[in-house]
């Protein structure tokens, strides 16, 4: 009977120890082959009492953090963009972080001519995030951009005004980490009296914009963490990206929308923490 149950507690053992390294297996293979190639689209309606009329149902579609190396590739790109070009944005967004390595990455032809398919009537913006400047990739991304047809910013304003008058406001901070992000000289061209978006990649910036008339801040530069778990959320963020991870939050009378990107870094593992695009409907609130 003892050999018996020894030989059982054996067996239990070893299938215990199979069915772990199955899930871990299984996981792996889930973690770096399957969720990183699996785009979500979200939507968001935002209303609000500075939303023109004119704006009642003005697209605009976010898209970030591409990350171009080996793992999130130029095709890779192409499969987003279609994506992004059956939403029909009116406004397209893009908050940064363009190649992984811009001094390793060597295929940007066929990047460039992916995002010069992409379509917006009212145009094509983006800002700088880290990676676009680390790497000596300053002028690599201002010089790909533009000839993609995107409006670069690094600290800018810009308003979106339709033919009856009627306008948004956009502005835009240079990257928080390895730029040189002015807050006051750029935040401070807002109207109060206009519904205003802020672009920067690094979501935490939200944190020094108290005072400021910003509606709604767009940002990205998390990935969600990557890598999130149950009831814990994303196991390690980036500086910068401490205090908001993913998703949407509400800081007093401002919106700050943090995108979860399309590419990885680092390690090329998403886990509850998919690739996303983001597209947000304005809507004029109801007197």
């Amino acid at each position: 009977m003892e050999k018996m149950t020894r030989r059982t507690f054996l067996k239990r053992g070893f299938g215990v120890l199979g069915a772990a390294l199955a899930t871990a297996c299984g996981g792996y293979g889930y973690a770096r082959y399957i969720e990183p190639r699996m785009i979500e689209i979200t939507r968001h309606t935002i209303t609000n009492r500075l939303i023109p009329r004119g704006f009642d149902n003005f697209k605009i579609v976010q898209f970030s953090d591409t990350h171009l190396s080996d793992v999130f590739t130029s095709v890779d790109l192409k499969k987003a963009a279609e994506k992004i070009n059956q939403l029909k944005p009116d406004l397209l967004i893009f908050t940064g972080d363009l190649i992984d390595k811009p001094h390793l990455f060597n295929d940007h032809q066929r990047a460039l001519a992916v995002l010069q398919n992409l379509e917006a009537p009212f145009g094509k913006l983006c800002v700088y995030g880290n990676h676009d400047h680390g790497g000596y990739g300053t002028n690599t991304y201002k010089a790909l951009m533009e000839a993609a047809d995107f409006q670069v910013f690094r600290n800018g304003y810009r308003q979106v005004q339709l033919t009856d008058g009627s306008r948004i406001e956009l502005a835009f901070l240079d990257d928080v980490m390895l730029g040189k992000p002015d807050y006051e000289g750029t935040l401070s061209r807002l109207s109060e009296d206009a519904f205003s978006i802020l672009i920067v990649h690094e979501p935490d910036a939200a944190l020094e914009i108290g005072g400021y008339p910003v509606n709604l801040q767009l940002s990205g530069h998390t990935h969600g963490g990557q890598v999130q778990l149950p009831f814990f959320g994303p196991l390690i963020t980036p500086p910068y990206g401490k205090t908001y991870t993913d998703g949407m939050y509400t800081l007093h009378d401002t919106a700050v929308y943090v995108n979860r990107g399309l590419g990885t870094t680092r390690l090329p593992y998403r886990f509850l923490a998919r690739p996303e695009i983001t597209l947000f409907t304005l809507k004029t609130e109801q007197k």
